[in-house]
């Protein structure tokens, strides 16, 4: 259970410094746009700080943690920074105008892609192995 509330500390922290680079970052460019800076803070939230705390408090009541969770775990770690870190990459090219090919625009489009990709599969894995640990009525 430790594991659980040290990542959703870990989580909110990220949180915090995607919102303040949100914030600092367009100031300092004098942007007042639109970009995708802004929904770093928002996933770090939700599906980080908030989907672990809710892990906690699953894994107190039904002890659903087994043998197969910490690679689960490690698909969903991988695919929410994967997906956060192309918000960073989209962002920043976005607040600073730099032209991308349409290469580069797919790739980043791609891997943000696979992000969800992969924290949408290690979501319904963490919820059947969630839903297995239920008591039977």
């Amino acid at each position: 259970m430790k594991r659980y509330m040290n990542c959703a500390l870990l989580y909110s922290v990220l949180a915090m410094a995607g919102g303040v680079f949100y914030r600092e970052f367009t100031k300092l460019n004098a942007f007042t746009g639109k970009t995708t800076l802004s929904v770093v803070h928002t996933h770090y939230f939700l599906l980080g700080m908030v989907v672990f705390l809710l892990l906690l408090l699953l894994e107190k009541n039904f002890s659903f943690t087994g043998s197969g969770t910490g690679k689960v775990l490690a698909v969903y770690h991988t695919g929410l920074n994967l997906t956060a870190l192309m918000f960073v990459v989209r962002g920043v090219t976005q607040v600073l105008g730099s032209p991308l090919t349409s290469g580069m625009d797919a790739a980043i489009s791609g891997m943000a892609g696979i992000g969800h990709i992969l924290l949408g599969i290690s979501l319904v894995l963490l919820l059947l192995q969630i839903r297995r640990s239920l008591p039977v009525r």
